[in-house]
């Protein structure tokens, strides 16, 4: 196993001074503010009040969201968490445990969803996402879950929106006051003084329901196609050029086993499952939302051989092979740009290709992936090169 590959998948420990107390925390490569502590929460730390006995909601943590809970945890009752991406997910579990927490529970899953639907807590903490509808739906779950008198605080960056956030939280409960402000991070909080929430007009997409998914009819090598979509999951309302682009581009033989590396809604694996013939398809993401997605998808579409997972890159298939990966490999972790992590795509993918299996890659013309790919698989070939996006292809030697 080559060295990067291996620094990318392995975990290791760091140890956090936050909140005046000393955490031993989980991370890795693919974890937001890998190595360090996320300034929001680290502020969320020093400012979230929680009475000896009370329960605490914490959404959307990403990789600080265990550190957060084993603060908390010392003198909490009960407290739930829950995170959309399998990374977050996994550095939040590993944190628990490393710091002995037995009464908080880790949920790989979307706001509330999937939850008691008698939860009742006191304290809602919100590490805020950068897409409008996934907060709304957080704040949503955050103000159904916590009891009258009930504290809901929000933590994030200017650059995600934490100001107008702010704005929507005071809408949303009737009052808001900001704690602090430091370094371009902030931290509001809202009380619930009422059992009717405000805010009406926004909370009335019906895609903030957790079983409401956005149906797009798509066409695709001129064939008809359904994807089900759900909010914040990438280009959830429409087709993205570049997929189009790939699944004009790619070739799939009658027989072939297929990888969609970073399925998204599924569209790549809904098109490879038709051309193959009914040959096994893997679908694999690290968002939970868009596994929820891409199983619709492959409902919808009857492939009888299709299989959805949640997984950090290909980590849920690692010792399997496969004839064919496709991946539209995403460039960015939250809004900062890493490249390291579609450079970790394309190590991946060889690692699970059969001898003389075959990549397709599609990417922004601009993004440098042609020496990583000749690198790993030796050589590679431009197939397609249009105005905005390329698809790659590259063939894994015989060994």
């Amino acid at each position: 196993m080559k060295r990067a590959e291996a620094d990318y998948h392995s975990w290791r420990e760091m140890i956090v001074e936050a909140g005046g107390a000393t955490v031993r925390a989980a991370t890795k490569p693919g974890v937001a503010a890998s190595g360090d502590i996320d300034p929001a929460i680290s502020l969320l730390t020093a400012e979230v009040e929680l009475a000896r006995g009370e329960n605490a909601l914490i959404m959307n943590g990403g990789g600080g969201g265990g550190i957060l809970a084993s603060l908390l945890a010392r003198h909490a009752g009960r407290i739930w968490m829950s995170d959309r991406n399998v990374v977050a997910f996994e550095a939040t579990r590993r944190t628990l445990l490393l710091n002995g927490i037995s009464n908080a529970t880790a949920s790989l899953t979307h706001g509330t969803v999937g939850f008691p639907k008698d939860l009742q807590a006191q304290v809602a903490v919100i590490r805020i996402p950068h897409e409008k509808l996934p907060l709304l739906q957080l704040m949503g779950d955050a103000f159904a879950a916590i009891s009258l008198g009930g504290r809901c605080y929000i933590g994030g960056a200017t650059t995600e929106g934490i100001k107008s956030a702010a704005r929507l939280l005071e809408k949303l409960f009737g009052n808001a006051e900001v704690l602090v402000t430091k370094s371009g991070h902030r931290v509001a909080l809202a009380r619930k003084e009422t059992s009717e929430h405000g805010m009406l007009e926004e909370l009335s997409s019906p895609y903030l329901s957790g079983d409401a998914f956005n149906l797009l009819r798509v066409t695709l090598r001129d064939e008809p196609y359904e994807l089900y979509t759900r909010p914040g999951i990438f280009s959830w309302e429409h087709l993205d050029e570049a997929t189009e682009m790939l699944a004009r581009a790619m070739e799939i033989r009658r027989g072939d086993s297929v990888l969609d590396l970073g399925c998204g809604a599924g569209a790549l694996g809904l098109v490879a499952g038709k051309l193959s013939n009914g040959a096994p398809v893997t679908m694999l993401d690290a968002d939970v939302e868009a596994v929820r997605s891409a199983q619709r998808s492959a409902e919808a579409a009857r492939l009888p051989n299709a299989r959805v997972l949640a997984s950090d890159i290909a980590e849920a298939v690692r010792g399997e092979l496969f004839d064919v990966v496709v991946t539209n490999p995403p460039f960015h972790i939250g809004k900062a740009t890493d490249l390291d992590l579609p450079l970790q795509f394309i190590r991946d993918s060889h690692e699970v290709l059969h001898p003389d299996g075959r990549l397709y890659l599609v990417a922004n013309r601009t993004l440098p992936y042609e020496r990583a790919i000749e690198r790993e698989f030796g050589s590679v070939e431009l197939i397609q090169d249009g105005r905005r996006f390329k698809v790659l292809s590259a063939t894994k030697r015989l060994l």
